[in-house]
């Protein structure tokens, strides 16, 4: 990767990798899944240098979504992502966040992002590919030219994304992984919501929910 950066801001009781992606040509950056803990997101925007012109929700659960709504009002620019399916989720989050003690506000996105979308950070270009199975709405965003992406709760290091939530789905969740992750190549690296980064590659290999027919 040669014109991205990237800072993890672990946010939330959940540990949720807050990302803080940017274009090293032009310092213009995007904060990815603002969960909440918005004041160390803000100090590690100020350590960065950069310029944040938008923020991207990957999925709208309460540990991606829940200060979205406050830091967009905060920095003053858009929200864009998820795909429209997450509504619902966005919707409550408020209800979520009585459920697991974070104070959250509803969203609605400045744009709702669908298959074959692209977004712009700076120079960089992320495609959107809908990955549901974790969430209707989940997206992953890839940019093709630095071999890198953003998979939000879809894939992880040695697992995949819980179904056992609102709107979750198994099957639908490996269909996603196997049809639209994989074909990236194994060379992609990418953050995921949670946990250490990884590689296509090394998920292919060695993810035991990819192996066979899955284990859902």
């Amino acid at each position: 990767m040669t014109n991205v950066r990237a800072a993890i801001i672990p946010v939330t009781p959940f540990q949720q990798n807050c990302t803080l992606l940017w274009c090293e040509k032009t310092k213009k950056a995007a904060v990815i899944d603002p969960g909440g803990d918005l004041e160390r997101i803000r100090d590690a925007i100020a350590q960065s240098g950069v310029t944040v012109e938008k923020i991207l929700l990957t999925h709208g659960h309460i540990d991606h979504a829940a200060g979205a709504a406050e830091l967009r009002d905060a920095l003053g620019v858009t929200i864009e992502g998820p795909h429209e399916a997450d509504d619902f989720l966005l919707r409550r989050l408020p209800e979520q966040g009585q459920a697991y003690g974070i104070p959250a506000r509803a969203v609605t996105p400045d744009r709702w992002l669908r298959e074959g979308d692209t977004v712009s950070i700076g120079e960089l270009t992320l495609d959107v590919l809908h990955c549901p199975g974790h969430s209707p709405g989940s997206v992953v965003m890839v940019s093709k030219s630095e071999r890198f992406a953003l998979v939000g709760d879809v894939l992880f290091q040695g697992s995949v994304g819980r179904v056992d939530l609102p709107g979750g789905d198994g099957k639908a969740l490996i269909q996603s992984i196997k049809d639209k992750l994989l074909p990236l190549g194994d060379d992609i690296a990418f953050i995921c919501g949670h946990g250490p980064m990884s590689t296509i590659g090394q998920e292919r290999q060695t993810n035991p929910f990819l192996q066979g027919d899955g284990l859902f």
